[in-house]
């Protein structure tokens, strides 16, 4: 119940930080307005440095989150890894929690359920594959984000999704080197005195830009 309680107070702490309110406002208007052809040239363009990089190479279990509007689009990426038979995690959220869940091929990914915020994701109670439990984890997280630095700073959507799961992550496979890796539009990345970092907040090995 401590515990509960005492993750309650992180979320609320999170959603309420004024200078991270004002930076999320900013960046939901930027990205609002960032005209289609724009975001599909730089998700292009960050796809490309995705696939040469030597983490995604030399990775079999990749960490891949299914992208909206506003968001790097990661849909060729996802078939890559699946061309290139890799194992592939995709996030699946239920109240405070988030599992990554595998999808074996792309008709699974096709045949997802969206959810209201018109996001692809697998139930958790599928019965699916999960990286926490299956004794192996993941060796690369491609990471979406509101805003991001160049030194590693990320900022998310103030639920703490991502930092909790990580040092979940981190917790079962401490012996692991896993690569963090965050996928962002050029429009996203910010001065580090713009992004306030926290003591919960997990900093990002790589960031990539289109």
């Amino acid at each position: 119940m401590l515990k509960r309680i005492n993750s309650l107070l992180k979320m609320a702490k999170n959603l309420t930080n004024p200078l991270k309110a004002a930076l999320r406002k900013r960046m939901k208007d930027i990205l609002k307005f960032l005209p289609s052809e724009i975001k599909e040239r730089q998700s292009k363009a960050v796809t490309e440095k995705v696939l040469q990089s030597e983490a995604f190479r030399t990775a079999q279990r990749i960490s891949i989150y299914l992208s909206t509007h506003m968001e790097v689009n990661t849909t060729y990426l996802l078939s890559e890894c699946f061309r290139l038979e890799k194992d592939v995690f995709v996030p699946s959220y239920e109240g405070e929690r988030m599992e990554m869940l595998r999808l074996r091929n792309l008709h699974e990914y096709n045949t997802l359920p969206l959810t209201k915020w018109k996001i692809r994701q697998p139930d958790i109670r599928d019965g699916r594959e999960n990286a926490l439990t299956n004794g192996h984890g993941i060796d690369l997280f491609l990471i979406p984000g509101v805003a991001f630095t160049r030194n590693g700073g990320r900022m998310g959507h103030g639920m703490g999704y991502y930092d909790n799961y990580l040092k979940r992550h981190q917790s079962i496979y401490p012996h692991k080197k896993v690569t963090l890796m965050a996928l962002a539009f050029h429009e996203q990345i910010v001065d580090d005195h713009e992004l306030p970092l926290e003591e919960h907040d997990v900093r990002i090995h790589y960031i990539i830009t289109g």
